[in-house]
């Protein structure tokens, strides 16, 4: 790989680093302020609903510069967010609750996040060839893991009493007072690696790619981006990778919620804990990510959507384990299946979104589709939690869906292979 990528990379580490380990400290926060319990979910329902209202304009967004550019003030709005967040008590309302203060501060560091992705993915395309894709995104979709642990673990650390007690006798100053709690403490520490991530955005190279918007008509912008989205579920290819990717994120955002109230109620574990759960689970994502860019290549990909169906009936078995010896393994198996079967289609998606509409509209699609079920799967174990359903309950329903929804997405495709000839794939894109 030529260095660039590995600067590509590591502004990804760090961005995602602080991504996952803020979500430990929103939601400590939310649970400092008594909020009620399904309140926790909407915390990413917030994160992600930018994602799917801006779809139209960050594509574009993304095209119009280079993307280190793009990725560097995406960052910086990310720290915005935080630092909304931090001051929560100074920016409120005096007849909002403060969640809701957490909650929109949430939403703007979403905002950020929405605009960084067409940009953090579209690069690989501008700058690797598509022999690449596979190991590249098998890389990057690794690194993302380990930053998804890391951050997991490090947001819980960050929270736990013995670090946090460290960080709160420095008491920096806040508005009034000073660092009060463990949350913000936890906040000022994370927007450091937001910093360190938007220094690695200004070395991304420059691909030498014509950076020019089309159009600053959004109604233009907003019909672009419904061609688009109808371009890539009418492929025959696209509509396969793009289904099982949508699914893959809004389960694996509902998994993330699930795992946390499961370790509460099954193995007594506290937040803190829990988050250690989380990143066994990454692990194994890790772990399969990384099998799949060695062994699976893009013109193969397809071959993986069992694995899909596989992952969702052993979910299942969560309701059985009452035991760390247990649940590990589990966890590790479960997110092993997953990362092994996300990875070829995610290449495989960006390889046809990018022969169909280029790098920045192909990912936008992607965001939109994938956080619109994000929104959706996580919108329904809100209301389940809402309606006191028990969480052995939700596991055994989210196991299914998965299992069905990958099921009919599997007969699609082999209804695709009897209709005529699929797009051609490069017989020579391995790795």
């Amino acid at each position: 790989m030529p260095s660039g990528f590995y600067i590509i990379m590591a502004a990804q580490f760090f961005s995602s680093l602080a991504d996952n380990a803020l979500l430990v400290a929103a939601i400590s926060l939310l649970m400092q302020m008594q909020s009620p319990a399904w309140l926790t979910p909407m915390l990413k329902v917030f994160f992600t609903v930018s994602y799917v209202a801006f779809a139209a304009f960050v594509g574009a967004f993304a095209d119009s510069m280079p993307k280190g550019r793009v990725m560097f003030i995406t960052n910086f709005v990310k720290i915005v967010g935080c630092l909304m967040m931090f001051f929560y008590d100074a920016v409120q309302p005096p007849s909002v609750p403060p969640y809701i203060t957490v909650l929109f501060a949430y939403a703007v560091v979403g905002l950020g996040a929405a605009a960084y992705s067409p940009a953090k993915y579209g690069i690989l395309t501008e700058y690797l060839p598509h022999q690449k894709l596979v190991i590249a995104n098998g890389w990057i979709e690794g690194l993302t893991v380990a930053s998804i642990i890391l951050g997991t673990l490090f947001g819980g650390v960050l929270i736990s009493q013995a670090v946090s007690s460290q960080l709160l006798a420095f008491d920096l100053p806040n508005i009034e007072t000073g660092i009060d709690t463990a949350p913000e403490a936890a906040i000022l520490i994370i927007i450091i690696f937001y910093a360190i991530a938007a220094g690695f955005n200004l070395y991304i190279p420059n691909t030498g790619v014509d950076h020019r918007v089309p159009s600053k008509n959004p109604f233009y912008l907003i019909h672009e981006f419904a061609h688009c989205v109808k371009l890539l579920w009418g492929d025959k290819l696209g509509q396969i990778s793009l289904a099982t990717t949508t699914l893959f994120w809004g389960a694996g955002a509902t998994l993330q919620f699930i795992v946390l109230k499961w370790a509460e109620v099954a193995l007594g574990y506290t937040l803190s804990q829990a988050t250690g759960l989380q990143g066994i689970c990454a692990v194994g994502i890790a772990v399969g990510a990384v099998t799949a860019a060695k062994f699976v290549p893009l013109n193969r990909a397809v071959n993986v959507v069992p694995v899909g169906i596989a992952m969702g009936l052993i979910v299942i078995a969560m309701n059985f384990a009452r035991s760390v010896e247990v649940a590990v393994p589990l966890i590790v198996l479960i997110g092993g299946l997953a990362g092994f079967f996300v990875v070829p289609m995610n290449a495989l998606l960006q390889h046809r979104g990018h022969i169909l509409m280029g790098a920045g509209h192909s990912i936008a699609v992607q965001n939109f589709n994938e956080n619109l079920s994000i929104l959706a799967m996580l919108g329904v174990y809100a209301l389940l939690i809402w309606l006191d359903f028990s969480i052995y309950t939700v596991i055994v329903l989210f196991g299914l869906f998965v299992a069905i929804t990958m099921t009919l997405v599997r007969r699609r495709h082999l209804y695709n292979l009897q209709t005529g000839p699929l797009p051609a794939i490069p017989a020579d894109a391995h790795h």
